[in-house]
């Protein structure tokens, strides 16, 4: 208890040079990844009827393949959560975290130049795989260098990083509206923060420490051995359920608004800022919620915490989506989703201390990621189910219910950050 206390006295002047390296290098990860992965998100349906020289952007052979693609790099993310997860584990976290970074930034910019809907799938699915990679090193490296402590505001923080990635994206499709392939250009921007990395940003004490008393990290079996499987076959029905809706809307929100009445009257780049418009309104709104799933944690646990944050969701979901709405109504209920998306980023602090250290990244990368599968499916699904309807509300209201079995598994899990070691 008194070491406890003496913990919860540490202040930001007695962090180390060491621990800010560590917290600037996940905190750019994170924004350099939320980035990357909007920048196709907000120009899909202008960028993919170019590319199979479709009239207009709302024709159904283009909701199709911009899922297709969409499922392709949701695929990648999952796979490469579990890829480098495991290398994460095994040649340490601020190496892998450069590889990561680096991996998504050189596909992004090379999704500009893709010339077929087949090739612009290839490159997002590869970019996937470092962004993917990245949420479970980045994640483990500030748990294990950071004071535990801090875990909700932390978590907070980290997220808000994706948002502000998301809005850069959303800024620069705003300005660069009508020229996709330059749009891409932005993504490459990361890979110049790969060389900082590995210079500056030292392997955790506590993984070197780990991997000092054992020749390898344990097989990912392990993940489903007696003391840990509860918690990992939870984990992954949360974080299935829960990021196969948020997807899912996010993709298909920017195509529903563009179905609008009030909407469909304007010009076509006055249509791809409004898709950029109710993004950053409803970014910004995530980023207050981040900070209101962080005190939920604080005073409520974080497995309360997620269940409170996943209801909002939902409810949102509901009121958004019954009913035709116009754009200021459906704008409201939009950004009340986002303001609950706050949960995720609780996800960061939360799940990699479920998790013995030297499967720590493989854990958290493979039961947070394995839900895109899911995500990927319910997308290429939707897509293809309601490619032909006039719009996307239908698929929008069914996929809020996702988020509702997601919400009651979350209260079966630990209340954590509990650390299983070996």
């Amino acid at each position: 208890m008194a070491q406890l206390q003496e913990a919860s006295k540490v202040r930001l002047a007695d962090l180390s040079a060491d621990q800010w390296r560590s917290g600037i290098a996940a905190w750019l990860g994170w924004l350099f990844d939320g980035l990357d992965m909007q920048l196709y998100t907000v120009i899909a349906a202008t960028f993919v009827a170019q590319l199979i020289a479709a009239k207009n952007p709302t024709d159904p052979a283009v909701k199709q393949k911009s899922a297709i693609i969409q499922g392709a790099f949701l695929v990648g993310w999952a796979l490469g959560g579990g890829f480098f997860g495991r290398l994460g584990d095994l040649l340490g976290r601020s190496r892998t975290l450069a590889m990561t970074i680096f991996t998504y930034a050189v596909f992004t910019g090379l999704s500009g130049f893709a010339q077929t809907w087949w090739q612009l799938m290839i490159f997002r699915f590869v970019a996937a795989l470092g962004i993917g990679g990245e949420w479970a090193i980045g994640s483990s490296l500030l748990s294990e260098t950071w004071p535990r402590q801090w875990g909700p505001w932390i978590a907070a923080v980290l997220q808000t990083a994706v948002n502000i990635g998301v809005l850069m994206a959303c800024v620069a499709t705003y300005f660069l509206a009508g020229h996709p392939r330059i749009i891409f250009a932005v993504g490459v921007l990361p890979a110049l923060v790969v060389f900082w990395i590995r210079r500056a940003v030292p392997e955790p004490a506590e993984w070197h420490a780990a991997r000092a008393r054992s020749d390898r990290p344990p097989p990912v079996r392990e993940l489903f051995s007696l003391a840990i499987r509860r918690t990992t076959i939870s984990t992954i029905i949360v974080c299935s359920a829960s990021l196969t809706g948020w997807f899912a809307f996010m993709f298909f929100l920017p195509q529903h608004v563009r179905t609008l009445a009030d909407v469909r009257r304007l010009a076509p780049a006055q249509i791809d800022r409004v898709g950029s418009s109710i993004f950053f309104q409803l970014i910004a709104w995530s980023i207050i919620g981040n900070f209101l799933a962080g005190w939920f944690a604080t005073k409520l646990g974080y497995r309360q915490a997620i269940f409170c944050m996943l209801m909002g969701m939902f409810m949102c979901m509901m009121l958004g989506f019954a009913r035709p709405l116009n754009y200021n109504w459906l704008r409201l209920w939009a950004c009340g989703t986002g303001f609950f998306s706050g949960v995720f980023g609780l996800f960061t602090m939360y799940l990699p201390p479920l998790f013995p250290i030297l499967l720590r990244t493989t854990g958290a990368g493979f039961c947070y990621n394995i839900g895109r599968i899911f995500a990927a499916i319910g997308t290429i699904t939707f897509g293809t189910m309601f490619m032909h309807f006039a719009d996307f509300r239908a698929a929008l209201f069914i996929d809020g219910f996702l988020f509702l079995p997601a919400a009651c598994v979350a209260l079966t899990m630990p209340d954590g950050p509990i650390l299983l070691e070996r």
